[in-house]
């Protein structure tokens, strides 16, 4: 006696599992996230509210409680306010318990009401979405197990488990504990993988930090974002309309000093600046460190711990445990060069972090920034300072 509607083998079982989770998936990064938290991009009517039908039934997520609770982190990323900062509460807590504290913050009126506006406050969203959310997930389960039998248990179980693993578990914690960086925001957040395709692109969640307004994750040539190309289809189809992306860098080699559409250029860029700082600085620290450690009299301090691409080139000393800060301090002390590569970073983010300076007076502290790098005796800061000067303000988009 047959038990489901359907009567499919084990791998077309796999396939609707994969199918179904990989849509909630889509819903997650184009909807809730580039869509609803960002406004990265517009969707048709049509196409926002199937979204939101399907994580009702999928995830029973509030659009309110996803949106407001992302912004959130973005605002106080990293801090004892970032509602799920894996620094704050362990790689561990963040993975397996992701979507306990996503839940926990729900809570939080306040939270709500400051960083939710904006999202949906319809009928439908107010009677039954939002009202009702284990309903859906309910129904969910219904369906699955009608149209597939026992074994749709299993199906539904999956496709419970996906988001809150993937999406709150592994994007929020290994998504700010490891992989590669194209960028350094003020976090320490990560690419986990270049190809964004098991979790729809949010594998690129270091770009995504430098440029949050962007409606593509993907940066480099090698990168690929699947949630971006499911968003271009739907632009063909006039069911979405792009808002922003990523801005391209443009250079006019004719330069030779600082102007206004140099300043803009490199705050426009800041994040990619200082990445660009670091891959240039990163073999000269290097060296140094090296040279530090070998000339090390023992008993004295052990510079073996120092990072000079995380402790050096990308974070200041003041947001650092006292131990690592300690070191670091050392070995500012002991070379001269490592002592000139710190400072220069540290006056370049000063540049737009001067809210009260005109732009003309930013125009000629980053000039004179310029003339101290090719001024160093350090020749990759010499370079370095010869390729900003060349910045220009007239940004494109890469689409």
């Amino acid at each position: 006696m047959q038990l489901s509607l359907l009567d499919l083998p084990w791998w077309g079982l796999v396939l609707v599992t994969l199918g179904s989770t990989h849509v909630t998936i889509a819903a997650v990064t184009i909807f809730l996230h580039r869509h609803q938290a960002h406004r990265a991009l517009d969707l048709h009517p049509l196409v926002s509210h199937f979204f939101r039908f399907w994580l009702w039934l999928t995830t029973g997520m509030v659009t309110k409680e996803w949106a407001a609770i992302h912004r959130k982190h973005h605002a106080n990323c990293e801090t004892a306010e970032d509602p799920h900062s894996p620094q704050i509460h362990g790689i561990r807590k963040v993975l397996l318990e992701g979507a306990e504290l996503y839940r926990v913050e729900a809570r939080n009126a306040v939270t709500l009401e400051k960083y939710g506006r904006g999202t949906p406050d319809d009928w439908i969203e107010r009677k039954l979405y939002a009202r009702y959310t284990r309903l859906g997930i309910g129904l969910m389960l219904g369906i699955d197990v009608a149209l597939f039998g026992p074994i749709g248990l299993s199906m539904w179980a999956v496709q419970m488990l996906w988001i809150p693993f993937f999406a709150a578990g592994v994007i929020n914690g290994v998504g700010h504990y490891w992989g590669y960086r194209n960028f350094s925001p003020d976090d320490n957040s990560s690419n986990v993988v270049p190809w964004g395709i098991l979790i729809g692109g949010e594998e690129l969640h270091n770009n995504h930090h430098a440029y949050v307004t962007s409606a593509r994750l993907s940066n480099k040539w090698w990168e690929f974002d699947v949630g971006w190309m499911y968003i271009r289809i739907l632009e063909l189809l006039h069911l979405a309309k792009v808002r922003n992306v990523t801005p391209r860098i443009r250079y006019d080699t004719s330069k030779t000093c600082c102007d206004v559409s140099t300043l803009q250029a490199v705050i426009t860029h800041r994040y990619e600046v200082l990445a660009r700082f670091a891959r240039s600085l990163r073999p000269i620290a290097v060296e140094e460190i090296h040279s530090l450690r070998a000339s090390a009299i023992p008993g004295s301090t052990d510079f073996k711990a120092l990072d000079p691409v995380k402790y050096l080139l990308q974070r200041d000393a003041r947001e650092l445990p006292e131990a690592q800060r300690a070191v670091l301090e050392q070995a500012l002390d002991s070379s001269a060069v490592l002592r000139t590569i710190y400072s220069m970073r540290q006056d370049l983010t000063a540049l737009w972090s001067r809210s009260a300076a005109s732009k003309e007076q930013l125009v000629k502290q980053l000039e004179a920034w310029c003339r101290r790098a090719e001024a160093s005796g350090i020749g990759a800061l010499r370079e370095f300072s010869r390729t900003l000067r060349c910045y220009d303000s007239l940004t494109g988009e890469m689409k």
